[in-house]
């Protein structure tokens, strides 16, 4: 029989544990996950070569998705599950084997760290961060029933070498749209926004993991919630989009 080594630990009690809970033991049939809710980086891995700032870009994490994820939560007395380490260490919204999930460069910006890593270094970042994310988004699905499943994200306004992005939120599924209009539909009846479903991205197998192995495998009412980041950095506009987004949860919760 082969046995394969351990990976290495990346991890110190300095550093934060990967995930943030927000109530934990609730029974609410809605689950909510923020993948990109951090921007810690493991200290045995310093800066990860970056610019000073960079971390603090949208390469580094979806800015103000997690305000606006635990006023949600808030409001409705559901679960949330967060992952506090920046998605430059590790991508807990990509499938862990892929490419993307420990980029080398994001947005034209070099991340030095990350090139050229030994298969034990991705297993590292794999057991330590990754692992300990799904085995809790695991647990939020079999502690209590749900019947609806939100991923909250931001995006940038603009890529640097793309142009502008003219919504102002996009709601994201593949094989289940349904919920996904009607989100939207609640939202449009609330604000004069530019919305959309699947901008400015599309859920597919090679670049996402909650929608593909969480939701469509369970057969549960889903969507992946883009904002753009220009909307929700303030504490203001993350309250303004939890409430359109807690109502527009509400609608389809009482449509059954």
């Amino acid at each position: 029989m082969t046995t394969h080594p351990r990976p290495p630990a990346l991890l110190t009690a300095r550093d934060p544990a990967p995930v943030e809970w927000v109530n934990r033991d609730s029974d609410a049939p809605v689950l909510l996950v923020c993948e990109h809710a951090g921007q810690a980086i493991p200290e045995m891995l310093g800066d990860l070569g970056l610019p000073p700032g960079a971390i603090d870009d949208h390469i580094g994490w979806d800015i103000g998705a997690m305000g606006v994820a635990r006023l949600i939560a808030g409001q409705l007395g559901a679960p949330l599950i967060a992952q506090r380490y920046s998605r430059l260490v590790i991508d807990c919204n990509r499938p862990p084997q892929s490419a993307g999930a420990i980029p080398a460069v994001s947005d034209t910006q070099a991340i030095p760290a990350n090139v050229a890593l030994s298969p034990e270094q991705r297993a590292a970042r794999v057991r330590n961060i990754f692992d300990p994310f799904a085995t809790a988004v695991e647990s939020g699905f079999q502690s209590h029933p749900r019947r609806l499943a939100l991923s909250i994200h931001s995006f940038t306004p603009a890529l640097r070498l793309g142009p502008p992005r003219p919504w102002h939120a996009g709601f994201l599924a593949r094989q289940e749209l349904d919920t996904s209009q009607r989100l939207l539909d609640h939202v449009a009846g609330a604000a004069d926004l530019t919305l959309a479903l699947n901008q400015p991205y599309q859920i597919d197998d090679e670049t996402d993991w909650f929608v593909p192995t969480q939701c469509e495998t369970r057969n549960i009412r889903h969507c992946l919630v883009e904002i753009r980041n220009d909307q929700i950095r303030t504490p203001e506009g993350q309250s303004l989009w939890a409430g359109y987004l807690a109502g527009a949860i509400r609608s389809v919760l009482e449509a059954g």
